[in-house]
């Protein structure tokens, strides 16, 4: 049953109870068993322990415990340890794991804040009794009594009405309050039905009585209500992977068949050596085993997801400081792909709070006076702001700028009769008496119904008659101001000389009154939103605004920010439910503006920008934009005036509820993703000259590395540099691209042929470096010996090992800039010079001290270290050249 489109009578009879008697208690408590209590369920709450395991799921994770395994199974084989490895391997995971747990928001604390917006007790009719209840225990057929500062408990149809107004944002977006009334309301044609927001004899749980009182009976209890179906969607909404996630899958599932095919590679190159042999010797197996071990520690890049992981939450904390809290680490690299910006606009393009914005009137003081006298809002004297109804608030605002307080006014003009506002006459009469004795009348209300009453009007020159000229011009003012999209009111006058009106009834009053002026408000947009809206847009992300306030205000605000040239690009959430899936998804990129829509309509917005396959990001604060934040690629949520609803599910909450800070945040994500990505290509080229060298080194039949010198370069020597990368500044330009294709893989735009190249050369200087300590060893190249001996060569695995670490440190700085000059860069990464050194200093502790021993070092001198380092630093001039290449190649292409 549609209630608001029943008579009250009908929903009486339908419920079952008496609008003047209501339930019996025993009825009552029946319901309460059948029913249950008035309050949303909650989730099923996963432990921590859970939580933990959960995020051990992760590719990446499961290839770093593969390689704690293998490296704790090569150390059992040896019996020279590997305990330090695993150690080492477990550290990362559990590290990486924890923070996963810290920073991820759950969905059960949406819920519970949903719950607590619940109001504590309500006033109820009971066998003909008023009670007041705790509101979990209000059941279907309840008769509810409200009043002004009441929190609605339930969804309810409205039977008496005396000029209630219902606060409504949190549920619809409109920011401007609604008045309720008890009558049926009708379809409009073609439309099968109201959306909630004109549902004017209705009011939701989650919505409060800002004026006036009412009665009515509850038709919907707990997770019946509108608010339950939100708090229902968000526990059934998905999370998605981000672009990143996905991306660090498809590595995962890369290096694995990698790891796969090089352990084959490696077991038929043995077989092809060794032949029969191998069938009967299972220490030649065995041997052939360890080298695939070598081959599958070097092509993993065990410090990897510790280096996301801590880019990440860098990331975070460099948002934090720009006013963006962001409650998922992988959050933050999906700012920097966002495409579409779906925005709700009471609160987060604009202030939620109505201002006076325009005023057409002759004398501007007894205007403004006549607004704030006939108005029940007060000024706030102490914290300087209007509290009340808000269009009320607004006008006793605009008065107070002009040094009017309600304070003064009422010690000057004290109120002593009044005719209350009523829907059928849209006015509100005040009858006041001057310090000087006089009775003055002050009448505020809709223009139309305020000019009829009028038979004069106030000039500059005085009060004069109101020609049907000067009628004509005000009624072209007030179309012009609603044309804007502003909400206008009117003034009128009437002096009673020193006698007060013998009644206070608006037949008395409101006729043959002065014409003051009107004023026009609205709810402004934020100062800094217009520029924001227009640097997204030149970084290639367009903004939506979605509301559920009336198409002529938000198509308004649209224009004013740049989202949308005119009306054409607006429709409303009517007009959306008649275009079926297919033909939404061919017209979404033309609509700019969604006014008037519930919360499944944003979900829906939400869903076909993703189905076209665009990253999108949706803001808001409301509880009716709690299911779609949570279901876009980004959720963000607003930190003043957001509910506790909308923060629980966003992905990233605004400090201060500022638009630009989300273009701020996105600019971040960018760099952010930048750095990962140079940390990864920085990475795998390092790894890769690791499976390169060591495959090399097998092929011919000597041992260059050990799994422990690659364990140890992986997951200290490079990460200290990769980590000092995620410091390194934006790149001029970077909000000024298109946001990245989130289909695009790490290997997207050349960045699997560089690392390639870099691995290498990387490979090369450090099989160089082997054979010339080979040199200094035995004064000569041949490795037959090596070969033969195992044991040998102990000098030439040394350099081998000092040059791969010191030349991916000096790659490192080649890695600032995937395609400029490092010569070129104005900037400065001190972190990068610091991790160069600590590097330095753990590499010389290795191969210096008696750790040396374990590893299985040499001795070497100084012409060793001088050759080795040059060697290293040679990657710097070789890149350079590269580089010079590759911009002259994208050069000819452009």
């Amino acid at each position: 049953m549609k209630e608001y489109l029943s008579s009250a009578a009908d929903v009486i009879s339908a419920q079952k109870t008496d609008a003047e008697i209501g339930l019996s208690d025993a009825e009552a408590v029946s319901r309460l068993e059948a029913h249950g209590l008035n309050k949303l369920k909650e989730a099923p709450k996963e432990s921590i322990i859970k939580r933990f395991f959960a995020q051990m799921a992760d590719p990446m994770v499961i290839m770093l415990l593969v390689a704690a395994a293998i490296s704790a199974a090569e150390g059992i084989y040896t019996g020279e340890g590997g305990v330090a490895d695993v150690v080492i391997i477990l550290f990362v995971v559990v590290v990486n794991s924890v923070l996963g747990v810290v920073q991820e928001g759950k969905a059960e604390e949406a819920l519970a804040a949903l719950q607590e917006m619940s109001a504590a007790q309500s006033k109820v009719i009971r066998d003909g009794r008023l009670k007041t209840v705790v509101s979990t225990e209000l059941v279907v057929g309840d008769i509810i009594l409200l009043e002004a500062g009441d929190s609605v408990p339930a969804d309810c149809r409205i039977l008496e009405s005396a000029s209630m107004k219902v606060e409504e944002s949190a549920l619809t977006g409109e920011s401007v309050p609604v008045e309720k009334h008890a009558e049926i309301l009708s379809l409009a044609e073609d439309t099968d039905d109201i959306p909630l927001g004109d549902r004017k004899n209705m009011c939701y749980s989650g919505s409060i009585v800002v004026y006036g009182r009412g009665r009515a009976v509850v038709v919907a209890t707990g997770m019946d209500t509108e608010m339950g179906k939100i708090a229902d969607a968000i526990a059934q909404a998905e999370d998605g992977q981000t672009p990143l996630q996905i991306a660090l899958d498809k590595l995962s599932h890369t290096l694995t068949i990698l790891v796969v095919v090089i352990s084959l590679l490696v077991f038929a190159t043995g077989f092809i050596k060794h032949g029969a042999e191998m069938l009967g010797n299972f220490d030649l197996v065995l041997s052939t085993f360890m080298v695939a071990v070598s081959l599958a520690v070097a092509a993993i890049p065990e410090g990897l997801v510790a280096v996301v992981t801590i880019v990440l939450s860098m990331g975070v904390t460099r948002m934090s400081e720009r006013h963006a809290i962001v409650r998922r680490l992988t959050a933050v690299e999906t700012l920097g792909c966002t495409q579409v910006i779906c925005s709700d606009k009471t609160g987060t393009l604009t202030q939620n709070k109505m201002t006076v914005v325009r005023h057409e009137t002759e004398n501007l003081d007894a205007h403004v006076r006549t607004m704030a006298l006939c108005s029940d809002a007060t000024w706030d004297d102490i914290e300087q702001v209007a509290k009340g109804e808000p269009t009320e608030a607004a006008l006793v605002a605009d008065a107070a700028k002009l040094g009017y307080t309600t304070s003064d006014l009422a010690s000057s003009r004290p109120r002593i009769g009044e005719a209350p506002f009523d829907s059928s006459r849209k006015m509100m009469s005040v009858v006041v008496r001057t310090r000087s004795g006089k009775v003055v009348q002050h009448t505020k209300g809709a223009p139309d119904e305020v000019l009829a009453r009028c038979t004069k009007i106030m000039t500059s020159d005085g009060i004069v008659d109101l020609t049907d000229e000067a009628r004509s011009e005000i009624l072209a003012q007030n179309k012009s101001m609603a044309d804007q999209a502003l909400r206008v009111m009117a003034s009128a006058r009437r002096d009673w000389g020193t006698e007060a009106p013998q009644s206070y009834d608006p037949a008395t009053l409101e006729h043959d009154m002065v014409f003051v002026g009107l004023s026009g408000m609205i709810d402004p947009v934020r100062p800094e939103v217009k520029s924001a809206v227009a640097e997204a847009h030149e970084a290639g992300m367009r903004t939506v605004m979605i509301t559920g306030d009336h198409i002529d205000t938000a198509v308004a605000i649209a224009i004013e920010l740049g989202i949308i040239a005119d009306r054409s690009q607006a429709i409303t959430g009517a007009q959306l439910d008649k275009i079926s899936d297919e033909e939404f998804e061919q017209r979404i990129e033309t609509i700019g503006v969604y006014a008037r829509v519930q919360p499944e309509h944003k979900v829906r917005i939400v869903d076909t920008w993703r189905k076209k396959g665009m990253v999108t990001a949706m803001t808001g604060d409301g509880v009716n934009d709690a299911p779609s934040i949570k279901r876009a690629d980004i959720g963000i949520g607003m930190g003043i005036t957001g509910t506790d609803v909308t923060k629980g599910v966003a992905d990233m909450v605004l400090a201060d509820d500022n638009f630009a800070t989300i273009i701020s945040a996105c600019e971040e994500g960018r760099r952010i993703y930048d750095n990962i990505r140079k940390c990864i290509q920085f990475l795998l080229s390092s790894n890769l000259a690791e499976v390169i060298s060591v495959f090399i080194a097998s092929l011919v039949g000597f041992t260059i590395l050990q799994p422990t010198h690659l364990l140890w370069i992986n997951l200290i020597t490079d990460s200290l540099p990769a980590l000092a990368m995620a410091t390194e500044k934006a790149e001029p330009g970077i909000m000024k691209r298109k946001p990245r294709n989130p289909k695009d893989g790490i290997f997207a735009g050349g960045v699997g042929f560089d690392c390639l190249v870099q691995g290498s050369i990387i490979a090369l200087l450090t099989l160089a470096s082997y054979f010339i300590g080979h040199y200094f060893e035995y004064g000569t190249f041949d490795i037959s010996q090596v070969i033969i001996n195992p044991e040998a060569g102990v000098e030439g695995m040394t350099m081998a090992f000092l040059t791969l670490s010191m030349v991916e440190m000096f790659h490192s700085f080649n890695m600032r800039s995937l395609r400029g000059s490092i010569f070129k860069l104005t900037s400065h990464n001190i972190w990068l010079w610091g991790s160069f050194v600590m590097s330095l200093i753990l590499t010389f502790v290795v191969i210096e001290t008696p750790l040396s021993q374990a590893f299985g070092f040499a001795e070497i001198g100084f012409k060793e270290y001088a050759m080795a380092m040059l060697l290293a630093a040679s990657i710097i001039p070789l890149m350079e050249l590269y580089k010079a290449v590759m911009r002259s190649v994208q050069k000819n292409k452009a």
